[in-house]
């Protein structure tokens, strides 16, 4: 039998649990530099929330993702940095072109979500670079030389 009363509390259940990561995940990065997702593009904004971050963040840390490579293959269309996964240029009045790859690589935005994490942790760009080198370099060939 139906019972309306068992229902409605369940859905409310639901409903919360389903947007509490979301949620906690804007907290984890409440401390770092992070552009507004009112300025991605519209791809981006319907994408997963891991992609939405990786995006946020690359764009607000130019001189941290330029230091950091990738291991996608992506230096075969180009690509110079893992920053390079998300931005393909920035003009002189900074109005920015985004790369849709990151997109749909999940290995651009695992770069850039353990990135973000060990910035956190007070690593510095040269010992991120290490970890990522050792962590992803059996994907491929960095896209720095």
């Amino acid at each position: 039998m139906f019972k309306p009363k068992i229902l409605l509390p369940l859905m409310i259940a639901i409903l919360f649990l389903a947007f509490l990561p979301a949620c906690s995940a804007a907290q984890d990065n409440a401390d770092l530099s992070m552009a507004p997702m009112s300025g991605m593009p519209t791809e981006v904004q319907n994408a997963p929330i891991s992609v939405q971050q990786a995006y946020q963040f690359a764009v607000a840390n130019p001189d941290v993702m330029k230091q950091i490579p990738c291991y996608c293959g992506c230096g075969d269309i180009g690509h110079t940095s893992n920053y390079a996964c998300y931005v393909s240029d920035v003009d002189d009045k900074g109005a920015i072109t985004y790369d849709n790859h990151a997109l749909g690589c999940s290995l651009c935005v695992d770069i850039t979500l353990d990135t973000m994490r060990m910035l956190k942790d007070g690593k510095s760009p040269d010992e991120i670079r290490t970890v990522v080198d050792s962590t992803y370099s059996k994907y491929g060939t960095s896209n720095i030389k």
